[in-house]
């Protein structure tokens, strides 16, 4: 059974159909400029062979074989989340879901595509005893300011990682359908209360409430998507209720 797939560049512009080959755990395809390549990119500022893609299980591994160039590993679905492949670096295990290779090749920026749809799980006859290990993050999606956090991640979880944060007055604009007292004061003090809640900011009670954190808005979402705090089926709750009731 396959466990990743490979999405070549288009070879001529006017190509609809993208290729996609599937490798087992194990199997190994090189990509570049010579035609001996399992990939041929038929492009002059591409390696002759340019580098390896291996699969691993539910991961995949990239060497860069290119003597110049670095390439640049990013994760569309993660706001930015990005790594490096430096010139000549073998077995690179790369941790994304869905993938883009991007080469640098003269003047243009080519991309290989690359998913690892398989996901393996520990199946466990049951825990350890003692007590239960505390969440990392405690957030209750009824609540208000989960709604907040949801609207603030809305763009980047619609698939543009690099959106703009909405302002404050356009969160309040995506509430005010299930919650119509909305206003810049309770979205603020909402967000507020998330960079304390999530631990970003100390509590006002603490003698030493910290420095002045700037940045807030993109620091909780940063934050809510790295640890998947806010996932995409989570925009539900900015769904217009058909009951017209606020979610508290």
């Amino acid at each position: 059974m396959y466990s990743i797939i490979v999405v070549p560049p288009p070879t001529t512009e006017d190509q609809s159909t993208r290729t996609q080959l599937k490798l087992a755990p194990g199997e190994r395809l090189t990509f570049g400029r010579s035609a001996d390549c399992d990939v041929e990119i038929p492009h002059k500022g591409v390696s002759r062979r340019a580098g390896e893609i291996t699969a691993q299980g539910a991961f995949w591994i990239l060497s860069n074989l290119s003597g110049e160039q670095t390439y640049v590993v990013e994760n569309p679905e993660g706001a930015g989340e990005h790594m490096k492949v430096g010139p000549g670096r073998l077995d690179a295990p790369v941790p994304f879901e869905f993938s883009r290779i991007v080469l640098p090749a003269a003047g243009d920026l080519l991309a290989v595509e690359v998913w690892a749809p398989r996901h393996d799980y520990l199946h466990s006859e049951g825990g350890l005893d003692g007590a239960t290990t505390a969440p990392a993050f405690s957030v209750d999606r009824t609540k208000r300011y989960f709604a907040v956090l949801a609207a603030l991640c809305e763009p980047r979880l619609r698939g543009e990682p690099h959106a703009p944060l909405p302002t404050v007055d356009q969160v309040v604009d995506r509430l005010r359908p299930n919650w119509p007292a909305a206003s810049r004061t309770s979205v603020q003090w909402n967000i507020d209360y998330l960079a304390v809640k999530l631990r970003l900011k100390p509590g006002p009670e603490e003698a030493d409430t910290g420095p002045r954190l700037n940045g807030k808005k993109e620091s909780l979402v940063s934050l809510a998507l790295r640890f998947d705090l806010v996932r995409e089926d989570d925009l539900v709750v900015l769904a217009a209720s058909p009951s017209g009731r606020a979610v508290r």
